[in-house]
């Protein structure tokens, strides 16, 4: 049988042949269905993956139970690796946006191999290291940044790793408002007042952004 091609993008663009060919003769692939979770917070972690096509949405549930959207990652993208450093639960839900294919390989195989071929764990601390950066980031946002900046920058970001169209985002008010940390009624007086500047185009199914400079300054702070 045919080896599954690794996507050039992402993560995968700059890793290590290494890596590369663990994924290739190790993983098994999986596929999900639109809607199928992959795991959910607090399950025990024993994988890493990596995401083949589709998109994935990974996302927390707070203590009074109301859903937080972290991120949305796409082809190239590689996670799981915090249960190689830190073994226990999961932190986040995994849930497919689309259908999507992913390689699988068992944290043990990934041990295995990093022990026998050393100069594979800087590919596992690059990782980590940028997931840490992110979540970082992330933190500084939605404690320091106005709901509409992080609005801006996050509508920029899904709009690159969606997979699709750069400029179009099959997301509702509702899915938005979870990834910025904010009531929907925020969120679509927000996106009103964008549209009336030709910013974007709204619909119940989604948006569409039209000027794309126009976003990039509404996303820094001090054009708010």
């Amino acid at each position: 049988m045919a080896k599954t091609p690794l996507p050039d993008k992402g993560f995968l663009s700059d890793a290590s042949d290494k890596l590369k060919e663990m994924l290739a003769d190790q993983a098994s692939e999986i596929v999900l269905k639109p809607g199928e979770i992959l795991f959910e917070q607090g399950d025990e972690g024993d994988a890493l993956y990596a995401i083949l096509s589709g998109s994935l949405e990974f996302s927390i549930l707070s203590v009074s139970g109301r859903k937080l959207s972290l991120d949305m990652m796409g082809p190239g993208a590689v996670f799981g690796e915090i249960a190689l450093f830190d073994p226990g639960c999961r932190t986040a839900t995994v849930i497919a946006l689309r259908e999507s294919r992913l390689l699988r390989v068992r944290n043990s195989d990934v041990l295995q191999r990093v022990q026998s071929q050393p100069e594979m764990a800087n590919d596992l601390i690059r990782l980590a290291g940028k997931r840490m950066r992110w979540m970082g980031s992330q933190t500084n946002e939605q404690v320091f940044l106005p709901m509409p900046t992080r609005l801006a920058r996050k509508l920029l970001y899904l709009a690159n790793a969606s997979g699709q169209n750069p400029e179009s985002l099959s997301l509702s008010q509702a899915e938005l408002a979870e990834h910025v940390g904010a009531t929907r009624e925020a969120v679509s007086k927000t996106l009103s007042s964008w549209k009336k500047a030709g910013v974007i185009e709204a619909t119940r199914k989604g948006l569409t952004i039209i000027d794309v400079s126009g976003l990039e300054a509404l996303a820094e702070p001090d054009e708010i």
